[in-house]
């Protein structure tokens, strides 16, 4: 594994594969046949499950388990205890390791601290999902939600400010001068990314 730091109390287990720059820090456990891409980075304590897949440069703080139907695009960042779920009806006494749903956070999306994600939904591309926040269905790109269970409370740029449209339905971004487009219930980036 090229130019991969991997710390010596954390177990990667043969068969994973593991971009070059990726950092895996203290008590990290990553299973066989996952994909982490390059320049990730996994805090202290975090689990990555068989056949998770992870895009390039996705932050992974302290303390998150990434399960089994789960996958991450690049620039995807994961907040300090957030949740994964991958079975819809979990019971201790019923074995529902085919039914796996699979859960699909869209590039550059961020889920804060503690929040949950149910599985079989769809975060959408650079949506901000809140500290605490239980999402229990599809999110489109640009939202940003909150509470339990989540609701919409508006739109974010790609570099994480609250976006205001005018009556015209546009908004520009105050970090990077982007302009916004909302069409319907929909955000969509009018200048062309970077």
């Amino acid at each position: 594994m090229e130019d991969v730091f991997i710390h010596p109390s954390s177990i990667v287990e043969e068969g994973a594969r593991i971009g070059k720059g990726t950092k895996i820090w203290h008590f990290c456990h990553v299973m066989p046949e996952c994909t982490l891409g390059e320049n990730c980075l996994l805090g202290q304590n975090v689990f990555v499950a068989k056949g998770v897949i992870l895009g390039n440069n996705v932050k992974i703080q302290n303390n998150v388990s990434i399960y089994e139907g789960v996958i991450c695009e690049d620039d995807v960042f994961l907040g300090p205890s957030m949740v994964f779920t991958n079975v819809i009806n979990p019971r201790s006494a019923v074995n529902r390791r085919g039914e796996y749903a699979v859960t699909v956070v869209e590039r550059g999306a961020t889920i804060g601290a503690n929040a949950t994600i149910v599985c079989g939904h769809r975060i959408g591309a650079h949506a901000f999902i809140g500290a605490g926040a239980v999402v229990t269905r599809d999110i489109p790109a640009f939202a940003l939600v909150f509470g339990n269970p989540a609701r919409q409370s508006g739109w974010m740029s790609r570099y994480g400010h609250r976006l205001s449209f005018d009556h015209a339905g546009k908004a520009t971004c105050p970090e990077s001068g982007e302009q916004y487009i909302m069409d319907g219930n929909k955000v969509r980036l009018e200048t062309p990314l970077k």
